[in-house]
């Protein structure tokens, strides 16, 4: 048909193919209007309501009521169970039918007793295929059962997506009907939708930008919405344009189906297991539609919840597993927080994920999957090394607020100097939809360009759940290989790695951690959870140093594998990276706090169990005395409370032997007593030989000596625990960020209810208190603490917390001079500028860090440790610990409420190495272990290790061996060392081994007279397999 040329008006040819697949306009002429064909009525629908998550099973036998189109359902958090009786017209033959459902909260469909099709209309899935050819032999009256979530793919929340939840919100039944689906329709949308897109999208005197304009408009001329037989010769046209090949040079994306599910975030844990439910089955259906379609999906945890309450649907994911479309990748137990889990609790991640995945699939993952977390820790790629992992993928460094990282794919450096090659999507997302403007964006956004000619492509939808559509991989299949646009190939993590590795040879190397621009605040936020993440991963380290003990000294004690597993699966669960932060709604923070007192019950058991199969050891049986176990690799000399509560304790100086146990009665020699004054100016000087303190009558610390130097640790004129308020207002993301310009905005705490006085006076331990209140809601009380032979002051400390978007912090200025402040990170430490000469100093006003920070001069330094924080700033001479936030979203109620912690001050002579801060770091956070009624002739120590550089960090039974154990050692303090474990237990032979615990037989640990000598490079992880005689 000859149609006579038109002037190239871009505006009027591009909006005019707009307008014939608009869904808002000319619907009653154009083709949009032509996607559905005829309707018919539902036979009936009725509902059951409950505010329980019930399964199939039960809900079925309930008693439904009738309902209706346009009814509202709910409150939220609640579900509705639909019985849909239907039935399909016989003049729909040879039609495709759709069960049409419209709702704002999540569907899974039913059928036949099994999970089917996910319906979420945010997620643009709505609608289930009941035939896609009507046969006469096909069933035409069907039941089916609709489980609808009272909430959305986000949760709930009332006026934005981060806000706390709306509880009263209902939900309503917008659509519920048969109709017929016009197939050809959809995939001339498709065609026009990708044309209009690269006009829109490609540069204005690109000609492939007008070819697509020209080829849509004479589309447009061809295509009669009303008459089917106009539709192919249109596609004739599109698929001539799509089919115009690109050059061998394109750069070429690997599209991977994805689906990113937060394991809890804006709705609590057992919404997740759902949302799994609904996403994955449908990712199902797709696979069964498209051979080719491959989706990458993480999370071990996620995996077993959905085997645990979907066992069915978990046998078809295996068998897509099998066949290699449903890929499992990550190799942890859930999406972990880069930051804040221990090393162990990293290690752990690992070790339960790629076991999981190896026993369910019969293969270990080859990446590490974490897209959305909030900073990776520089010893992320050690750890991926010893998991079996070369390979990383994440994209959240897109979202720097200050700096733009230099890469997308590049070799990643560790702090011992391990490297996995990683890649950073340079689209910058992980739920694309397939569109042309992911394309583009890919392909300019690539900052290697000329070094990788390779990237991936997630798509699906994200966060809630969701994953992909029919419709992205339509798009997608449309431009594999289309001129102008980049190449497209269905493909998996594995090719993609693949590809970057053999071309690798001119990527660059980025040495230490990979630090996140943004969400500074979560460091802080929702202080109950860190202070349990950090007591729990002590305890189970605790239960498994004593359990081994135990084991290995004990007859017919039973190591606890199954009880640890499940306690350590928690634990990990809670570490997921909206939980441990604190930017998830108060209902999981509810549930995050059960899971913690349900460590500390079971582990409290655990240990004591231990502990009481001690008492029938070789070197202890049963007695009147009482023991004290220390869980930590060096002799320890404390003053600890054997009796009741604060000044009321009855106290000992005790000297505890490595890893082992002592009587009570071997108490140690102080050095000097501890005495307290009063001076005549009302400030109170505490002292005990090692360091002097002076506090004002406020509680301030006005003077820190180190004795031994007599140099003083705070300047002239200063202030050491100094209380400070912060205006606390982000942008926009509230429970995860703190913004730089909150520094301008400094308050001290100076408001005095009770002045400083003593507490307790005597020879071991002397002990002050006052109280300061912060506001009218607010308050502070605070113990400050020199116990005999302690190098450090503790600050134990109460608040009661009650404000709104505010943060306290606690300041130390020190009289030291140093560029740089070291922090402990996991196995190993880093240090960070102490200044702001460049904008990417500037971007780290606020850091993380575990268990003390550090600022040293030649000769003397001074360190903070603390026993459950973890946001620091350090700059120029001032050390800040950060305490409290009050973000008000997405919990309305973020750590209002009482908070206890302890936080110490340790100025030292030398290094922080050779002061033993590290260690001194641990004491406070690992307290020595009471055991009554024993008796014994003298202490007795499991394992020594030779070198303080080096740590022995764990002792576990090893996965599947009960007569052997796995120990783990780090260098702590940055230096090549040659170290010797040696142990009382009866250890006939050692093996080097992995992460994993997969022993290396051609690295054999030597064992002479129960001592093996260990080389170790800087910040090196060694695991050793230990089999006992």
């Amino acid at each position: 048909m000859y149609h006579p040329p038109v002037l190239k008006n871009k505006r009027t040819l591009l909006e005019r193919a707009e307008k014939f697949i608009s869904d808002i306009y000319f619907t009653d002429c154009n083709l949009r209007g032509r996607l559905y064909g005829d309707t018919h009525q539902l036979t009936s629908l009725s509902v059951f309501q409950t505010a329980k998550r019930v399964q199939y099973s039960e809900a079925i036998q309930q008693n439904f009521q009738p309902c209706k189109v346009g009814d509202a359902f709910g409150p939220t958090w609640w579900t509705c169970w639909f019985r849909i009786v239907l039935k399909i017209p016989e003049d729909w033959r040879e039609k495709e039918v759709h069960l049409r459902w419209e709702s704002d909260g999540e569907a899974m469909v039913w059928r036949d007793d099994q999970p089917v099709q996910g319906l979420t209309k945010e997620g643009e899935k709505t609608s289930y295929i009941l035939s896609e050819c009507l046969k006469q032999d096909e069933p035409h009256s069907i039941t089916l059962y609709v489980e609808l979530a009272c909430n959305g793919l986000f949760g709930a929340g009332q006026g934005s997506a981060i806000a706390p939840p709306d509880l009263n919100r209902k939900f309503t039944l917008q659509k519920a009907e048969l109709v017929v689906f016009n197939r050809d329709v959809q995939e001339l949308l498709t065609d026009f939708e990708m044309l209009v897109d690269i006009v829109k999208l490609l540069d204005e005197g690109d000609q492939r930008g007008y070819q697509a304009l020209f080829t849509a408009n004479e589309m447009v001329n061809l295509c009669e919405p009303t008459d089917p037989s106009t539709f192919s010769s249109a596609q004739s046209l599109a698929q001539k344009f799509f089919s115009q090949r690109n050059g061998q040079s394109q750069h070429i994306m690997h599209a991977m189906g994805h689906c990113h599910i937060d394991s809890a975030w804006l709705w609590p844990y057992e919404e997740t297991i759902r949302k799994c439910a609904r996403s994955w089955v449908s990712v199902l259906r797709l696979m069964e539609k498209n051979p080719e379609f491959k989706f990458t999906c993480s999370q071990a945890q996620q995996f077993q919840w959905v085997k645990d309450w979907y066992p069915a649907l978990y046998s078809q994911i295996q068998y897509f597993v099998q066949k290699g479309q449903f890929i499992p990748v990550g190799g942890t137990w859930v999406e972990m927080d880069g930051n804040l889990p221990s090393g162990e609790s990293m290690v752990r991640q690992f070790l339960e994920g790629q076991n999981f995945f190896k026993t369910e699939f019969g293969q270990y993952c080859k990446e590490f999957w974490l897209p959305d977390t909030f900073g990776y820790s520089a010893q992320l790629p050690q750890i991926m090394q010893g998991a079996g992992i070369s390979r990383f993928l994440t994209q959240k460094l897109s979202w720097n607020l200050v700096n733009t990282f230099p890469h997308n794919t590049f070799f990643w450096e560790g702090i011992d100097g391990s490297q996995v090659l990683t890649h950073f999507p340079p689209g910058n997302s992980y739920e694309m939809k397939g569109k042309v403007e992911d394309l583009i964006k890919t392909v300019k956004n690539n900052k290697d360009k000329g070094r990788a000619n390779h990237s991936a492509m997630l798509f699906g939808f994200g966060d809630g759940g969701g994953g992909p559509t029919q419709l992205m991989l339509d798009r997608l299949q449309r431009v594999r290989d289309s001129d102008g646009l980049p190449r497209v190939n269905m493909s998996s993590p594995d090719r993609l790695f693949s590809e970057l590795q053999a071309d690798s040879g001119l990527l660059c190397t980025w040495s230490g951690e990979l630090f996140l621009e943004l969400h500074n605040g979560t460091y802080t936020t929702q202080a109950k959870i860190k202070l349990e993440n950090r007591r729990c991963e002590a305890l189970l380290h605790d239960v498994e140093v004593a359990s081994c003990l135990a084991l290995s000294q004990s007859v017919g004690f039973s190591y606890p594998n199954k009880e640890l597993q499940e306690l350590w699966r928690l634990l990990l669960l809670n570490q997921f990276h909206d939980v441990i932060p604190g930017t998830c709604i108060e209902m999981v923070v509810e549930d995050a706090l059960g899971y913690y007192k349900e460590i500390q019950r079971t582990g409290s058991r655990l240990l004591l169990s231990a502990c009481n199969a001690l008492r029938s050891t070789p070197w202890m049986e049963a007695g009147s005395s009482t023991a004290v176990l220390n869980t930590l690799p060096w002799e320890r000399t404390e003053v600890i409370a054997l009796s009741g509560e604060g000044s009321q304790s009855r106290l000992a100086l005790i000297k505890a032997p490595c890893m082992g146990v002592t009587l009570l009665t071997d108490s140690a020699v102080s050095v000097s007593a501890v005495t307290v004054t009063v001076q005549a100016d009302g400030t109170v000087r505490m002292k005990n030989g090692l360091v002097q303190a002076v506090l004002d009558k406020t509680g301030r610390l006005i003077s820190l000596i180190l004795l031994q130097t007599n140099r003083e640790a705070i300047p002239d004129g200063c202030f050491g625990n100094q209380f400070v308020m912060f205006d606390d207002v982000p942008l926009y993301w509230d429970a995860w960020d703190v913004m730089d310009y909150h520094l301008q905005t400094r308050k001290p705490v100076t408001t005095v209810v009770r002045p400083v006085e003593v507490v307790s006076s005597g020879a071991l331990r002397a002990c002050v208190s006052f109280s300061l209140r912060i506001s009218e809601k607010s308050h502070i009380t605070q113990e400050v603490i020199l116990d005999a032979n302690s190098p450090y002051i503790k600050f134990s400390t109460h608040v009661d917390w009650a404000e709104a978007h505010k943060f306290l912090k606690v300041e130390f200025p020190v009289q030291v001079r140093s560029s740089n402040a070291t922090y402990e990170i996991q196995f190993g430490h880093l240090q960070r500028p102490t200044h702001r000469n460049t904008s990417w100093d500037w971007a780290r006003f606020e850091v993380w860090g575990h268990k003390w920070a550090d600022v040293s001069e030649h000769g003397f330094g001074v360190a903070l440790l603390n026993d459950c924080k973890y946001g620091y700033s350090v700059h120029q001479n001032v050390m800040t610990l950060s305490l409290l936030r009050a973000p008000k979203a997405p919990d309305a109620s973020a750590d209002v409420g009482h908070h206890e912690f302890t936080y110490a001050l340790m100025p030292h002579a030398g290094s922080f190495q050779d002061a033993s801060v590290i260690q001194h770091a641990y004491n406070l956070n690992f307290p020595l272990r009471l055991i009554p009624d024993v008796s014994m002739a003298r202490p007795w120590s499991g394992f020594t290790v030779s070198s303080p550089a080096v740590i022995l960090e764990t002792i576990k039974q090893a996965e599947g061996k009960k007569n052997a154990l796995v120990v783990r050692l780090y260098e702590s303090h940055g230096s090549s060392v040659l170290a010797v474990l040696s142990t009382s237990l009866p250890v006939k032979e050692a093996w080097h081994c992995d992460l994993l615990e997969r022993p290396n037989y051609s690295h054999p640990a030597e064992v002479h007279n129960s001592k093996i000598s260990l080389t170790f490079r800087p910040f090196q992880i060694i695991s050793l397999l230990l089999h006992l005689s």
